[in-house]
């Protein structure tokens, strides 16, 4: 495990910083983060293996598998459960469900990875990682964290969406609007100067203010 973990005064890591590192046993063997290094990253945390909630949630990861893959996404999954755990969760998703999971599940006995990424929240899962989602981008930096209460699965389409917005934000240097899909309409920076924004209007955008314009890509 290296020790190079960047996170914040509050144990937490921060957002557009190198992700922190890690090596860790999983269900496809050793991983770390270098392991991923040119493609996306979700990895996601769950509080307990063999648990109705999280099976869910694994399973829609799994359906969702190949839309990651087509924007060079890969997934990886993690409880504080063993690795013996997680085989025969897996194994008993295959057998009640019907439901192959391609991707690795992280050991975390120890609690190293869970403490780097901050997915211990004492008051919610004083023993177990709370359900929390990072987004890390193909050189490394954690780019989105979402966190959901021990009671509420997450919605997985969200995230196939917020890779894709952030990769599109990245190619096209734009931000994307509430609730943005492929197809729709983005964002263009807001002008710098008095100059700029006075300019904004004739600039060929679909225009609401200086402030606000659109434009398709």
């Amino acid at each position: 495990m290296s020790n190079d973990i960047q996170t914040n005064t509050f144990g937490m890591p921060q957002l557009n910083a190198p992700a922190p590192d890690f090596e860790a046993r999983t269900t496809h063997g050793v991983r770390k983060l270098s392991d991923y290094a040119g493609k996306w990253l979700v990895l996601f945390s769950h509080p307990a293996d063999f648990t109705p909630v999280c099976t869910t949630e694994f399973m829609a990861f799994a359906k969702a598998y190949p839309e990651f893959q087509k924007l060079n996404c890969e997934l990886l999954g993690l409880s504080i459960d063993s690795y013996y755990a997680h085989v025969a969760w897996v194994r008993n998703i295959k057998e009640k469900f019907g439901v192959d999971i391609p991707f690795p599940i992280i050991e975390d006995l120890k609690m190293d990875v869970a403490r780097a990424y901050g997915m211990i929240h004492p008051g919610a899962a004083d023993t177990s990682a709370v359900r929390a989602t990072f987004v890390i981008d193909d050189k490394g930096i954690l780019r989105a964290m979402v966190y959901y209460p021990m009671t509420n699965g997450r919605s997985i389409p969200e995230f196939v969406r917020l890779v894709t917005a952030l990769q599109t934000s990245d190619a096209n240097h734009v931000a994307t609007p509430e609730g943005w899909q492929p197809g729709d309409k983005v964002i263009v920076p807001p002008p710098q100067t008095v100059e700029a924004a006075e300019a904004r209007k004739g600039e060929g955008y679909e225009y609401v203010d200086w402030y606000f314009s659109k434009k398709a890509l």
